[in-house]
């Protein structure tokens, strides 16, 4: 790790997840594109249950490290488990475990909502009456009910968010993989989102967050990881990186500071 920048818990040190509760597990991930390092021996875990966000600028291998994850994109060394399954020789198993809601929205915007998560549950093969149950449950989990035979091309932007949510908890995933998930949505919606995701999270769910909003991050996560350049330089419980009375954006400037510099 390069000067500047204080040294992040590994595993093995106390407050690091024991083996059993671990959800998500990277060893040593190196991913590149077109020769050039995109994440550079990176290493974290997140434990079942957990709130964890992931933050950093564009380009700082955010998204690189959650294709690695989900099986979307390859890597070139490193091991990644999720609930002990290799997301490479068991990746039916691991990709089970995983709902994403992607930063960049994609549908088939002249599908109905409902045809939208009804496609999702065959892909994931849930029999009709299961799904027909689980996208009534999700109307009334995230208020779609009203535009749940609109076609997704006359929602918002906000209620996009909401589907692309509800899309990734369609097959009731243990984990949620959520890529900036109120990017471009207004203030008011933003907040219930957040409520939403508290809520999921209280009851059970992990949620691994990447956001830009440095104030969501210090309200919704337990512990944080920043990654600048391809490389994690912090990585601590939420109460421990701002017990200096510091916000989690005052920390995040000062890293961001150090990297531009070199540091």
């Amino acid at each position: 790790m390069k000067a500047g920048f204080p040294a992040c818990r590994q595993a093995g040190i106390p407050g690091t997840p024991k083996k059993m509760d671990i959800a998500i597990e990277v060893k040593n991930l190196v991913k590149k594109y077109n020769g050039k390092t995109a994440v550079d021996d990176v290493s974290f875990s997140v434990k079942k249950g957990e709130f964890f966000g992931f933050l950093g600028p564009n380009g700082a291998g955010k998204t690189s490290t959650i294709n690695s994850v989900t099986g979307t994109g390859t890597f070139q060394s490193g091991e990644i488990k999720v609930f002990g399954y290799d997301v490479v020789s068991g990746y039916r198993e691991a990709r089970k475990k995983i709902g994403v809601s992607p930063q960049e929205l994609s549908f088939d915007t002249f599908n109905t909502v409902r045809e939208t998560l009804y496609f999702v549950g065959g892909y994931f093969g849930m029999k009709k009456e299961d799904r027909l149950a689980r996208i009534n449950f999700l109307f009334k989990e995230l208020g779609l009910e009203k535009e749940a035979d609109k076609e997704i091309r006359a929602l918002s932007g906000g209620f996009k968010r909401r589907v692309a949510l509800a899309r990734a908890m369609m097959h009731d995933p243990d984990i949620l993989i959520l890529d900036e998930p109120t990017a471009g949505v207004d203030v008011e919606l933003r907040r219930d989102l957040w409520r939403i995701l508290t809520d999921l999270n209280k009851k059970g769910k992990t949620i691994f967050l990447t956001t830009h909003y440095l104030e969501e991050a210090e309200r919704l996560c337990g512990r944080i990881g920043i990654i600048f350049n391809g490389k994690i330089v912090k990585l601590e419980s939420k109460a421990e990186l701002v017990k200096d009375g510091r916000s989690v954006e005052d920390h995040y400037l000062r890293l961001s500071e150090l990297a531009a510099n070199g540091n």
